[in-house]
């Protein structure tokens, strides 16, 4: 899969690591005015109606639902839009409130080392080798020092050991998910994604509306930040992440999880003036030493072509 992991899926992964790294202050907003499940059905279904909206503008549409194939075709995009987004959002919105924050960040650092099994069965030329492994390891060593120990602390709520199950379900699923987008029979890749998001808020926005109902009152900062987290982390970050996925493998899309937390702490101490964690330079080292090591073909190959 290396020889297919060209330098523009190097820059998708990198605005990707950037637009999800941003959402978390997004999210924050959002929940000062609505719940997280409210949060959740906003993102998908505003991201499902911008991405079908341009799907049929730019004559592309939806996948077909008849014909040869379809059936499965479509039985791939369900698989996403479960595994993907409403299933790991449900359980990332609901652990979050008992978990201390950054035990879902590790989790999400968990993620590349669940794909790497995964993908090494089910998806031909994506092989466990060790020093994929080794590199993945010390990646994951970064983030968890880049957040510190203050993720495993115990914050003394009821549910918190299902809480974290909870968080661990959600890093689980989006490995499951990856699979799920690299196998999907060949489709429109905005097609593909824009399905994937509808198909996802139909499912989700009547949960939502069940578990907490139609908001009362929005403040003008919670509407702009659920706008945002609609169009770009979630409408536009689904057609990137198929895209890399397709083109470049569920492994190296999984770096991405590496340096999320790193762009959150960026933003953070960028726009809302946070500190800087004294351990930054270190779990810098460690995650960018991890990606260098576990993709060190494509990287080769990249600097030959610059």
């Amino acid at each position: 899969m290396d020889a297919r992991i060209s330098p523009i899926n190097w820059i998708r992964l990198v605005i990707l690591a950037v637009i999800w790294g941003a959402s978390f202050m997004s999210v924050t907003v959002a929940l000062e005015s609505v719940g997280p499940y409210v949060v959740v059905a906003s993102r998908l279904t505003l991201g499902a109606v911008f991405l079908v909206t341009i799907a049929y503008a730019m004559g592309k549409g939806l996948p077909p639902v008849r014909g040869a194939g379809t059936g499965r075709l479509w039985v791939f995009i369900a698989g996403m839009a479960v595994f993907s987004n409403v299933i790991p959002f449900l359980l990332l919105s609901w652990g979050q409130q008992v978990v201390a924050s950054g035990f879902a960040g590790v989790c999400m650092a968990v993620v590349p080392l669940l794909v790497l099994p995964l993908a090494h069965v089910f998806v031909p030329g994506e092989v466990l080798t060790l020093r994929r492994l080794i590199g993945f390891v010390i990646g994951t060593l970064g983030v968890i020092v880049l957040i510190g120990p203050g993720a495993f602390a115990a914050t003394g709520q009821n549910f918190e050991l299902l809480a974290r199950l909870a968080c661990v379900g959600a890093a689980g699923c989006y490995a499951i998910g990856s699979i799920f987008t690299r196998l999907c029979p060949e489709v429109d890749r905005l097609s593909m994604a824009a399905a994937v998001l509808l198909l996802a808020s139909v499912i989700i926005l009547p949960v939502a509306l069940i578990v907490e109902g139609v908001p009362q009152e929005i403040s003008l900062n919670s509407l702009l930040a659920l706008i945002y987290l609609g169009v770009l982390p979630t409408a536009v970050a689904q057609v990137l992440l198929t895209m890399v996925i397709r083109d470049a493998g569920p492994v190296f899309m999984s770096l991405v999880n590496y340096q999320v937390p790193l762009w959150s702490v960026f933003f953070g101490a960028v726009i809302l003036s946070e500190p800087l964690p004294p351990s930054l330079m270190l779990a810098m080292a460690l995650i960018l030493g991890g990606v260098a090591l576990s993709q060190l073909g494509a990287l080769k190959r990249l600097f030959r072509r610059l």
